[in-house]
């Protein structure tokens, strides 16, 4: 079995036990873009607040807003989104991802990812939507290098890996020119447990209950100074919010009502 470790921000895939795992063993080594990735739940008023003063400091970036579809995979019992709601220093997921309505034509991202002790680390490959089988689990067979691989080695160790969710937002993009700041806004957060795939319709439940958004911020380091100062002006704080774990939650509250 391989267990993966991190020291000096690479990962590494060991294949002995966790115990005797070393920095010198390179059974595999992947080189990953690493960053910390900060979430908070805006009201309205707060979206309305924070559209306003970024122009001053970001830029939106050449997308605008984009709505994205991301394919959740998981065990029969749900093994991938229970163990990140428990908040573990190490968790990982995989999702299919399409940027907007996909066609069979459109290419999708198949994405691989991890976050350890704070920092996420992202892995994804690119396929035409049409090769790719939704009801053969997320095996991913086509070309032999080191992302694909390890996508079959998630795939393997899991095991019996099928879509599960399907979480949906209109997201706009920011970015700041003089440094790796790179700041997100998802709008009308939703989620479908049925019609599984991205070319169905971008249709779903509300997952947040008072049409507020999600900020995300990602950097390396720590946020600059302004954008602290915006934050605490509008009385945006930082929160633990999962989008696919709030989409279970919600799915689990529906099955006690029914039960009861």
């Amino acid at each position: 079995m391989e267990h993966t470790i991190l020291s000096n921000n690479q990962l590494t895939v060991c294949n002995k036990s966790p115990e005797i795992c070393q920095p010198s063993d390179q059974a595999r080594l992947t080189m990953v873009m690493q960053r910390r990735e900060l979430k908070y739940i805006l009201t309205k008023s707060q979206l309305a607040y924070l559209k306003i003063v970024l122009k001053s400091f970001m830029e939106v970036d050449q997308y605008g807003q984009t709505s994205i579809a991301s394919l959740y995979f998981d065990t029969p019992d749900y093994r991938l989104v229970r163990t990140s709601l428990e908040r573990p220093e190490y968790k990982e997921k995989i999702r299919l991802r399409s940027y907007g309505l996909a066609s069979k034509d459109s290419t999708v991202y198949l994405e691989l990812k991890r976050k350890v002790t704070g920092l996420v680390y992202k892995r994804r490959i690119s396929i035409k939507e049409e090769k790719f089988d939704y009801l053969n689990d997320c095996v991913f067979s086509e070309g032999n290098n080191q992302i694909s691989r390890e996508i079959s080695y998630f795939c393997s160790y899991y095991q019996n890996l099928s879509p599960a969710f399907l979480i949906v937002y209109d997201r706009t993009a920011y970015f700041d020119r003089n440094s790796d700041l790179r700041l997100t806004i998802d709008e009308s957060p939703r989620y479908r447990v049925d019609n599984l795939n991205l070319y169905t319709s971008l249709e779903g439940e509300k997952l947040l209950d008072n049409g507020g958004a999600i900020l995300e911020i990602k950097v390396q380091q720590s946020i600059p100074l302004w954008l602290a100062r915006i934050l605490s002006e509008g009385k945006i704080y930082q929160s633990s919010f999962s989008k696919v774990g709030e989409a279970y939650k919600k799915e689990m509250h529906k099955a006690l009502e029914r039960k009861n």
